[in-house]
């Protein structure tokens, strides 16, 4: 270990070590002087320096040059050990996915597990196999907290959910189609008619549950009609099976219907807004090599937009 008076600890830097392991190795001021781009009066003066923190003379003179004291020689391996965990400490940090082992954790909702997460997992599963995945419930009170506890890494959310210290990026654009199962009744109805829309039975997705009320009933309201919802679901994993097993149909974001076997998709009758998917992080994770990977490889599974800051 080196040794320095604690008297002296605010008045020592790394530049003090650094001319210590050059007049160590050229055995010689002019150049050690030549070696940090010094002027020789320059290092002279840092010598003396250390001669007062170490209290030693470090150094005596000879015909060719310098002789390291024993108490510099005993220096020499601490100070390159001290200047080398230095310069590692300053290096970007490098990351390999295939030998990475870590736990990523990320907040999705069951649309966003089965449209974004999925996909994301394909390419890492093969890409670093060693990386584990905790998936949390989507709470948008509660991420905050999260990001900054370092509980949560990333969220799945919508524009506008950011916080002062989050970074976002869109993902994608998501629209609206009716779905309904291959035998229902009027699968081949193309288009379906307002009247008939109208007149069927629906099953609405409702996060909080027995909320009989969507986008959709918002659109219908502004031209004056209403439909039937008869089923409120909290989940859109189980609306596939209802719909394949049931007269019944439902509004339901256009990607989650195209990959549901045994659906037919057709254009809803009346404009229904869609909506906008984003990631959000947190600065805590926004420069680390690891998360930059892992959140590149998941936007290379979507259709991207540009990185926003949030603040």
């Amino acid at each position: 270990m080196i040794d320095i008076d604690m008297n002296d600890i605010k008045a020592f830097d790394l530049n003090l070590l650094k001319a210590l392991d050059a007049l160590l190795d050229e055995r010689s001021v002019t150049r050690a002087a030549v070696r940090l781009g010094l002027t020789q009066p320059a290092m002279s003066a840092i010598l003396t320096r250390l001669r007062g923190i170490f209290g030693d003379a470090l150094f005596v003179r000879n015909p060719r040059g310098i002789t390291p004291t024993l108490r510099a020689l005993e220096l020499a391996a601490p100070v390159k050990e001290v200047l080398g965990g230095a310069q590692r400490l300053l290096k970007p940090a490098t990351f390999d996915p295939a030998t990475a082992e870590m736990t990523f954790s990320l907040a999705a909702t069951d649309y966003a597990l089965q449209a974004i997460v999925v996909p994301f997992l394909v390419h890492l599963r093969t890409r670093a196999p060693g990386i584990r995945v905790a998936i949390r419930p989507m709470e948008e009170d509660s991420v905050q907290g999260q990001f900054e506890r370092g509980d949560l890494d990333l969220a799945l959310s919508t524009p506008g959910s950011a916080h002062p210290g989050q970074y976002s990026r869109r993902l994608f654009e998501e629209t609206y189609v009716c779905a309904m199962g291959a035998r229902h009744p009027h699968a081949s109805d193309t288009p379906l008619s307002l009247e008939t829309f109208c007149a069927l039975d629906h099953a609405l997705v409702s996060y909080s549950g027995e909320r009989f009320r969507g986008v959709t009933d918002d659109a219908l309201a502004r031209i004056g009609r209403e439909r039937r919802i008869v089923l409120t679901v909290t989940s859109f994993l189980v609306l596939a099976e209802i719909l394949r097993t049931t007269d019944i149909i439902a509004i339901m974001p256009r990607r989650l219907a195209a990959d549901s076997e045994g659906l037919v998709i057709v254009d809803p009758p009346i404009e229904v807004p869609g909506f906008t998917k984003v990631a959000l992080w947190h600065e805590r994770t926004h420069r680390n090599a690891a998360h930059r990977w892992i959140r590149a490889l998941l936007f290379s599974a979507q259709k991207n937009g540009p990185i926003t800051e949030a603040v």
